[in-house]
C-alpha cells in the first residue's frame, strides 16, 4: 500500500488531547470518511484506508455525520423504481 507523509505542526495531537498514535488514526479516519462521503471512494477502500474492519467503518461514519449509504439522489428514483417492479413480481 501507498504509503504519505503529511506534515503536523509540532504539539498538535497534545493541543487536541490525543497521543500521536490516536492522532494518526483520527487523521487516517476523517481521510477515509470525506473521501468516502465525496463517493470518491467504495466502503472497502476506504476502511483499508482507515485500518478497519468495513463494518466498523461503516458504523463509525454516524460519528462524524456522513450517512452509511451513499447514494446519489438521482439513483434514489432508479432505487425506488426497481423496488416498485421487483414487488409486482
Amino acid at each position: 500500500m501507498l504509503q504519505m507523509n503529511i506534515p503536523i505542526p509540532e504539539g498538535l495531537p497534545q493541543s487536541l488531547k490525543m497521543s500521536e498514535a490516536e492522532f494518526a488514526k483520527e487523521a487516517r479516519m476523517l481521510l477515509a470518511t470525506k473521501l468516502y462521503e465525496l463517493g470518491k471512494i467504495t466502503a472497502g477502500v476506504a476502511s483499508q484506508i482507515a485500518g478497519v474492519d468495513r463494518l466498523v467503518f461503516l458504523a463509525s461514519l454516524s460519528k462524524y455525520g456522513v450517512p452509511a449509504i451513499n447514494i446519489k439522489d438521482e439513483e434514489v428514483g432508479l432505487e425506488i423504481e426497481s423496488a416498485r417492479r421487483l414487488a409486482e413480481l
